[in-house]
């Protein structure tokens, strides 16, 4: 007869491995750096702080975007999609060929993959969103041009 008594304590090393490697893991306010909005995909004075990246266990990654009265994203597509919770100030969506829709805290955003659109602050106010983008073939937006003043206003 085999003795078990290997086999269990080698079971029982690997349930304790198992259980290390699968910790809550906290990411204090402050511990994430904010970053300033690049020229070359928003209009005026934006501010991103990543929240969260897509891992092995999760595909989408997320991040708290602050736009100042007047900012806006540049025109833009997600292959996977995206959600946008609003968060603060009150601000503007629009997809191609579309009215722009007002936005307000509490409001959700969907934006189906491949719909092109924006999103910003309105005139008057800033505006926050948290932003959760899946990764699709390791893509997670595609940056088009700029939104005119004309097509803003």
């Amino acid at each position: 007869m085999m003795n078990s008594l290997p086999l269990a304590a080698a079971a029982l090393l690997l349930a304790s491995v198992a259980a290390q490697a699968q910790t809550m893991q906290v990411s204090p306010n402050g511990a994430r750096a904010s970053i300033a909005g690049s020229a070359e995909t928003f209009t005026g004075t934006v501010t991103v702080t990543p929240l969260f990246t897509a891992s092995e266990h999760s595909n989408a990654g997320g991040g708290l975007v602050e736009f100042t009265p007047g900012a806006r994203s540049h025109w833009h597509t997600h292959p996977a999609g995206q959600t946008l919770i609003v968060t603060a100030g009150t601000g503007w969506v629009q997809e191609v060929g579309g009215e722009k829709v007002a936005i307000r805290p509490g409001d959700v955003v969907w934006t189906p993959p491949g719909v092109k659109h924006w999103h910003g602050a309105t005139a008057e106010s800033s505006m926050s969103h948290i932003a959760i983008t899946p990764v699709h073939d390791g893509s997670a937006v595609t940056w088009l041009e700029p939104v005119t003043d004309e097509q803003y206003r």
